[in-house]
């Protein structure tokens, strides 16, 4: 990320959802890593099992325009507020289709 503002931004490990979709042999478990000079920011695996942040991360799909994911599914998220930088995104889980997603959060206004 360039500048020097901090950017709320939700990023996405589906595996799971995409069979939904058409896709074959999808990644049954994905696990979504954030890093930053090598050290581990953030991790999710399992989007739904946040508690009451999978329901701001719900609300975020939707305003995102990012589709749904089942509520029970394995697929990742994490919505996070990340100051201006360069970071690696891991999303693994064995073999198989995955889709890395990363959207702009950062509220206008």
């Amino acid at each position: 990320m360039t500048g020097n503002v901090p950017k709320r931004v939700l990023i996405r490990g589906i595996g799971p959802a995409l069979a939904g979709l058409g896709v074959n042999n999808p990644v049954a478990n994905p696990r979504l890593r954030l890093f930053r000079d090598g050290e581990l920011l953030a991790e999710n695996s399992g989007w739904s099992k946040l508690g009451v942040g999978s329901t701001e991360l719900a609300a975020a799909f939707s305003r995102l325009g990012a589709f749904a994911l089942p509520a029970n599914s394995a697929d990742a998220a994490l919505l996070i507020t990340l100051p201006a930088g360069a970071y690696t995104l891991h999303v693994d889980s064995g073999v198989g289709v995955a889709l890395a997603e990363i959207y702009d959060a950062t509220p206008s206004g």
